[in-house]
């Protein structure tokens, strides 16, 4: 039986809070109503916000522990590496740039924008700003590409758990 090498604890952590954010956040996407123009930032609308905030939070503090901690070491062979490497570096970009470009939506809508609905944070585009309306559709069309990269990301866990039968899976496992 070949030895696990985990994540270490803060980076399992870092992990399930991000799945949690944003497991709820696709919960509340797909039940807010739609965005219009005279849309007020209430209700599930508000909740998407506070979410989309923690989110980023949470990413910002996941890049900055990445890119001062390795990883473990991969038994996978060299295909399987590159593709685990380009998989979470799309799945970091995306889960960065989401939030960011809602953020930037949210703006252009004059909506407040807060940490966890008390630290208030700039606008990141000018109210009524036609790009920052724009990126509110690239937004919802970059939240899909992110389920659908979810989706692969864990059926390669699934992979790997039963067919290939190593022990990748127990490397992020919370227990």
């Amino acid at each position: 039986m070949q030895a696990t090498l985990r994540y270490d604890a803060v980076s399992r952590f870092l992990h399930w809070l991000v799945v949690a954010l944003v497991s709820a956040q696709f919960v509340v996407g797909w039940t807010m109503p739609d965005v219009h123009r005279d849309t007020q930032p209430v209700g599930l609308i508000a909740w998407h916000l506070i979410v989309g905030t923690a989110l980023l939070a949470a990413m910002a503090c996941r890049v900055v522990w990445r890119a001062t901690h390795r990883p473990p070491e991969e038994a996978s062979s060299h295909a399987l590496r590159a593709v685990s490497r380009l998989t979470h570096f799309a799945l970091y970009a995306l889960l960065v740039v989401i939030p960011l470009l809602g953020w930037i939506n949210a703006s252009s809508r004059a909506w407040s924008v807060s940490l966890l609905g008390a630290v208030p944070l700039p606008a990141l585009s000018s109210a009524g700003s036609s790009f920052g309306h724009a990126m509110g559709d690239v937004h919802g069309t970059l939240a899909w590409a992110l389920f659908t990269l979810i989706c692969l990301h864990v059926g390669a866990a699934l992979l790997h758990r039963f067919v290939l039968r190593d022990r990748v899976l127990q490397r992020m496992t919370p227990w």
